[in-house]
């Protein structure tokens, strides 16, 4: 199977080689097809958020905390902690499938979209089942949790794992774990440090949502025109294209009152 060695470009209708698609793409395409469609067709990306370097370094520091554990073979106290039987999964491909533009991949046949997304853990339970694992960090001062409806995002994004580990022929449990983290806001002073509350939270996962998923973003790529503005997250029309288009329209006035 022939994948697209350049990620920048293009998708062309009717080309033979795969496209890929991150889960990021899959995430775009369920909040607004019209700027999923203006990123796979055109090239045309949504601006970019600055950079979470906190959130990154928390991640790193916690596979390094979790691979300690892996090594050894053992559980890490945190699921001692929450009664889960199972331990760090250690694998040999483990180092591609955390790396962003690898991760754990598949070629979805009936679309011919190379579908790939990176992990940030995999633990692997008594009965041999594989648990998707996602680091989450935050700060504020009620408790965390994935009850906020833009949390959806967070729910997928592990869905998609499961269903590329299945595509790959591992047993999958459906529950998976989000170890997410709160630095505390009531400590007197910052003194160099900051303090946190780790929660593990399961959420069961069902994948089935993928493959039409897929099906339909291949559909939306072979569009000729441009599809319909999706809806936001928290309700209402996308705000990427709500923008572009209110930016648009004051400057089309503003030239004809020239």
């Amino acid at each position: 199977m022939a994948y697209s060695r350049e990620r920048s470009q293009p998708y062309k209708p009717g080309q033979t080689n795969a496209f890929k698609v991150s889960r990021s793409k899959i995430e775009l395409f369920m909040q607004c097809p019209r700027c999923f469609w203006l990123d796979a067709r055109l090239k045309i990306t949504r601006p970019n958020s600055p950079p979470f370097n906190i959130n990154k370094a928390i991640d790193e520091l916690y596979k390094k905390e979790f691979d300690a554990y892996r090594a050894k073979g053992k559980p890490h106290p945190i699921m001692i902690d929450n009664q889960i039987k199972a331990v760090p999964y250690a694998h040999e491909k483990l180092d591609v499938w955390r790396t962003n533009f690898t991760g754990v991949s598949t070629l979805h046949a009936a679309t011919n979209l190379h579908v790939f997304g990176a992990v940030d853990d995999i633990w692997v339970d008594d009965n041999g089942q594989l648990i998707v694992v996602d680091y989450k960090a935050t700060s504020k001062s009620s408790p965390v949790s994935i009850d906020a409806d833009w949390q959806i995002s967070y729910k997928r994004q592990m869905e998609v794992y499961q269903w590329l580990l299945r595509q790959n022929g591992f047993p999958v449990s459906p529950t998976g774990y989000f170890v997410y983290t709160n630095a505390r806001l009531d400590m007197e002073e910052f003194g160099d440090r900051l303090e946190f509350n780790t929660k593990l939270i399961a959420y069961e996962g069902d994948d089935k949502w993928v493959e039409p998923t897929l099906v339909n973003m291949k559909a939306c790529m072979d569009r000729e025109e441009m599809p319909p503005i999706g809806e936001a997250a928290m309700g209402g029309p996308c705000d990427f294209c709500t923008y572009a288009r209110s930016r648009t329209e004051l400057t089309l006035d503003a030239l004809k009152k020239r």
